[in-house]
């Protein structure tokens, strides 16, 4: 199904062809993969129980090689059983929003696995060069002998570092990296964006599209201040008030969402 309007085409449907047209191929890949499938979610399953109910197998590698098997169970189930669907039954339509669910959930999924490999790989060369310290280094164990009181309101990284009697460089430097990889991506997009925005500002004439255009992005960047602060107050900001503050400034502005609420509650005889 398809709506034409000015050139401009909104896809209800797509249309998969699958991996052939052969009928007897189909039925014999069809067996084939719904085999290889139900032992991928057998063999996986198996490795996460066993993981968590075995303590000799509360180390690093298994640690590792559990998520592993949840990140391939998920990830086959993203993509095979519509490929079971369309060589048993011959059903090749996928509606949009199925196609870009499986699209998201395939990338991330398939990103999550490339990161667990990654670490395993790392994993393993340290389990091989530094044999005697692996257990130290992989595991990043904090002790608690000192007090008790987390100076926060919930158990935060920084807070629980400070009272850690052990050595917590390994686990500073873990926090580090893993700060500097999440925030860093997402600082480095967020400035390029408003470069580039600020770039295509300047070259307008009008004063007061200028302003519109300031005007619209200052809702973004009030959410983004409030999020990416630290201090132990502003935390409770971006824990509990943001989530329901972020639907508030995203709407005072909009003048659509305020005219399709408008006829929402038009509509179903609702006054606000």
């Amino acid at each position: 199904m398809t709506y034409n309007a000015k050139n401009q085409t909104f896809i209800c449907t797509f249309v998969l062809l699958g991996l052939t047209d052969d009928d007897h191929l189909q039925l014999f890949l069809f067996f084939l993969f719904f085999l290889m499938y139900s032992l991928a979610i057998v063999g996986n399953i198996n490795i996460i129980i066993v993981f968590l109910l075995a303590p000799s197998l509360q180390t690093p590698m298994y640690f590792f090689l559990s998520h592993l098997s949840f990140s391939d169970l998920c990830y086959s189930s993203v993509i095979t059983p519509k490929l079971l669907d369309i060589l048993i039954a011959g059903d090749t339509s996928l509606s949009y929003i199925a196609c870009m669910l499986q699209l998201i959930f395939f990338s991330v999924f398939g990103s999550l696995e490339s990161l667990i490999l990654a670490l395993m790989a790392w994993d393993r060369s340290v389990a091989v060069s530094r044999p005697l310290l692996y257990c130290r280094i992989m595991t990043a164990s904090l002790s608690f002998c000192g007090p008790v009181n987390i100076h926060h309101f919930y158990c935060d990284y920084p807070p629980l570092l400070k009272l850690a009697c052990s050595d917590t460089h390994v686990n500073e430097l873990v926090l580090l990296c893993s700060v500097a990889f999440v925030s860093g991506i997402s600082v480095v997009t967020i400035m390029t964006s408003y470069d580039y925005i600020i770039h295509i500002v300047l070259g307008i004439r009008s004063a007061r599209s200028r302003y519109k255009i300031f005007y619209t992005c200052s809702s973004h960047l009030t959410v983004v201040f409030m999020f990416y602060e630290q201090d132990k107050v502003v935390a409770v900001f971006y824990t509990v008030a943001i989530p329901a503050l972020n639907p508030v400034i995203y709407s005072l502005r909009n003048k659509e969402l305020h005219t399709a609420i408008r006829k929402i509650t038009g509509k179903r005889g609702i006054h606000l």
